[in-house]
């Protein structure tokens, strides 16, 4: 039963990447009113800038995934009985 979670883990964690993705912007938006967070490589911006845009990104990405890989595996267990990982 538990071989059916892997397919169903990676759907789920690519709905979660693109989750996370949407909430980071939202955030970035909120915190700083800029529409688009800086990239590395992009000169307009202080290292600092996108040092705290990325910390900031992976914050969210981490708490998003975790958040979405619980919820899949509660729902797996209520569906077959089993929980996925390791009790």
């Amino acid at each position: 039963m538990k071989a059916l979670y892997r397919p169903l883990s990676l759907v789920v964690s690519v709905g979660g990447g693109l989750l996370a993705s949407a909430v980071f912007r939202q955030v970035w938006r909120r915190l700083t009113g800029e529409d688009r967070a800086p990239r590395a490589t992009d000169r307009t911006f202080s290292a600092w800038q996108v040092v705290a845009a990325a910390a900031a990104q992976g914050a969210v990405v981490g708490a998003v995934k975790a958040a979405v890989d619980r919820a899949g595996a509660a729902g797996y267990e209520k569906a077959t009985g089993a929980w996925p990982g390791n009790e």
